[in-house]
């Protein structure tokens, strides 16, 4: 049998004792009818009610409070206990002067006043749980300030993991945080890599190369969590209300759900954005040399590539399509797709090439 079928059962007998006794309370008050009639009219209307009503105070109630402490994680759930054991601590001492007033207020400024600090304890420990954490990491560890700015975590996004960079980030010690991922992701990284489509499939399953990889990788703890959002479909939606949950940013490729992050104030950390951030810069006028691999839209253009993916375009360059050659700057250009370098051949190649 089902909770909610046992409770109905023990509100509805419960419910119609108390309907058998305000049936024949009234029936003395009233001084009309027999007695017998409103006992069991009452009752009757008492069993009806705890019936349907019995759920709504018992059951329902549990289990909205059971996903409400599911969703939190077990730092909010300790610093709200802690927050609520020191404000009764200090609502009892206040509690002892209020209850040497004089009556009535003595009779209830004792509850208030631990009512008051209770609350304002868990409220004040819950907003302030990762300092309070750190400082007692700091202070039972013994480490240093440094160190304590390592227990901060990162979500990982499904296709950040499937990109693959973020496993050489973590490897140079960039990343000092925990590295977390949910089991939605890692569902979705599953699926993608039983797909039937084999560029999908080799996609999943570079993913899970990764995870794996990061697994060995103690520069950057990589840990899987069971935190979900229920009610909710979407692997980018999740990620958002649990960055929101956790206090914690996103490292994602997903330009859709960075702005969508962003939108909703939460701290997104794009790889995409890091590598453009991390390329050389070059002025006009300086020298380099690249490699032509093909030609450009423009009459005798050729096109070639830095080492970091910066696309060089080299006036008068088709002719030395295949070789690398020293060129000169001519214009850098920022677009939405990255860093375009404009040149001309060096004039010493261009002139070997004229004799």
């Amino acid at each position: 049998m089902s909770t909610d079928f046992i409770a109905r059962l023990i509100g509805m007998v419960g419910f119609a004792i108390g309907g058998l006794y305000l049936g024949v309370s009234l029936s003395v008050l009233a001084e009309a009818g027999p007695r017998e009639l409103w006992a069991m009219v009452f009752a009757l209307v008492g069993a009806l009610l705890g019936l349907v009503v019995t759920p709504f105070l018992t059951t329902r109630p549990i289990r909205a409070a059971r996903r409400l402490f599911s969703r939190l994680p077990a730092q909010t759930l300790a610093a709200a206990l802690m927050g609520l054991i020191g404000g009764l601590i200090v609502g009892a001492l206040v509690s002892l002067p209020l209850s040497l007033l004089p009556p009535p207020f003595a009779n209830f400024l004792p509850l208030v006043s631990a009512a008051l600090f209770g609350y304002f304890g868990v409220a004040l420990f819950v907003l302030r749980q990762n300092d309070v954490f750190a400082f007692l990491s700091l202070r039972f560890s013994g480490a240093s300030p440094a160190a304590g700015a390592e227990g901060h975590t990162i979500l990982l996004d499904t296709s950040v993991i499937i990109d693959g960079r973020v496993a050489d980030v973590a490897a140079t010690g960039f990343l000092q945080a925990t590295l977390l991922v949910p089991r939605f992701v890692l569902n979705e990284l599953q699926y993608i890599a039983d797909s039937a489509d084999a560029m999908r499939r080799q996609r999943g399953r570079r993913g899970l190369d990764i995870l794996n990889r990061l697994q060995k990788d103690r520069r950057a703890p990589l840990r899987i969590t069971d935190l979900d959002v229920e009610d909710v479909r979407s692997a980018d939606e999740k990620l958002v209300i649990l960055a929101k949950q956790l206090r914690c940013p996103i490292l994602t490729n997903d330009y859709n759900l960075n702005r969508v992050a962003e939108l909703q104030g939460v701290t997104v950390l794009n790889l995409n954005e890091l590598a453009n951030a991390l390329r050389a810069i070059f002025l006009p006028g300086e020298s380099l040399e690249v490699r032509v691999i093909q030609e450009g839209k423009e009459a005798g253009q050729g096109v070639g590539y830095l080492e970091d993916g910066t696309m060089v375009v080299v006036d008068e360059g088709r002719r030395h399509i295949d070789r690398t050659i020293p060129i000169v700057v001519t214009k850098v250009l920022q677009t939405t797709a990255g860093r375009m370098i404009f040149a001309r051949v060096d004039s010493s190649v261009a002139s070997g090439n004229a004799h």
